[in-house]
């Protein structure tokens, strides 16, 4: 897998009060601001700073600062706001100063160091121009603030029809983020799915071609596109590329919510591609794909 080299991808590069220099996909970002006056809800999360009006619709501002457990400047008037649009949520990410935007391949992108702990908030590793670069894992930052239970992850009622199609199918779920990961497990053993996880497009790799040679081959794919070292699209052409599993489901499963996403996932040979997350979308999306291999 040493030779597969990654996709292109650009990341906005930005700092928070204590200097930590963390980067965001750019493709994450709307646009970014000068922070607007705030209004300060009672009760409000500790780590939001409040609410701002933009275009005459409320934001939910957070500092980023506090959300990933350093010390915050909740009073302070300075800074900026990143506007972030994904996993159909919008929100402000307030930081100290964004310094620029810079090209980088996810084969340069490392994951978190051993022992950085469940509560890292990064999602990868990589090194600009002699710096180490933290990617930020904005979707822990947002379920910190507002968990996903359980129970808020029901699945739609299929017809019996439907439920005998998916139960016992075999799949295969990989995503470099524990929260995403857990989220799309629970979706999918609910509809009877037999499920296994990775965290690594090599890991999935290694796994999807064990179980073919085992007699039990994986139907459908569940990947993740932002992941470190290899991503998605990249994932997806090696498995076209090899005779062995060519032929598996891939649905590309991603926070990143653009017609660009759609058109290069297909164009490297995903069968599907659906944006995070959603359980009734989810639950269609595995239909769709059971009826196409039934």
């Amino acid at each position: 897998m040493s030779g597969v080299m990654g996709d292109a991808f650009s990341l906005l590069l930005f700092r928070l009060h204590s200097g930590r220099l963390l980067g965001i996909n750019l493709l994450k970002v709307n646009e970014v601001i000068e922070c607007p006056p705030l209004t300060k809800l009672p009760n409000r999360h500790p780590h939001v700073r409040g609410i701002a009006t933009l275009r005459g619709a409320a934001l939910t501002v957070i500092d980023l600062a506090r959300a990933i457990g350093e010390p915050g400047r909740s009073d302070s008037q300075d800074g900026c706001l990143i506007l972030t649009e994904l996993s159909r949520s919008r929100q402000g990410l307030h930081v100290q100063r964004v310094e620029r935007i810079v090209q980088c391949s996810t084969g340069d992108v490392r994951p978190p160091p051993a022992g950085t702990g469940a509560r890292a908030f990064i999602t990868g590793v990589t090194q600009i121009d002699g710096a180490i670069v933290q990617i930020l894992d904005v979707e822990k930052v947002l379920h910190e603030l507002a968990p996903v239970t359980p129970a808020e992850l029901d699945v739609q009622v299929l017809p019996d029809t439907e439920r005998q199609l998916l139960a016992g199918r075999r799949v295969l779920v990989v995503d470099d983020s524990h929260v995403a990961l857990q989220q799309t497990l629970v979706t999918l053993r609910k509809l009877d799915l037999d499920c296994q996880a990775v965290r690594s497009a090599a890991a999935a790799m290694d796994l999807l071609l064990t179980q073919q040679a085992a007699g039990q081959p994986i139907e459908v794919l569940v990947s993740d596109i932002e992941m470190p070292e290899m991503d998605g699209y990249s994932l997806v052409r090696e498995i076209r590329r090899n005779p062995e599993i060519g032929q598996t489901y891939v649905l590309l499963h991603t926070s990143l919510d653009s017609t660009m996403n759609t058109e290069k996932a297909r164009a490297v040979g995903a069968n599907d591609v659906l944006t995070k997350f959603s359980t009734v979308d989810l639950s269609q999306a595995m239909l769709r794909a059971f009826q196409r291999l039934a």
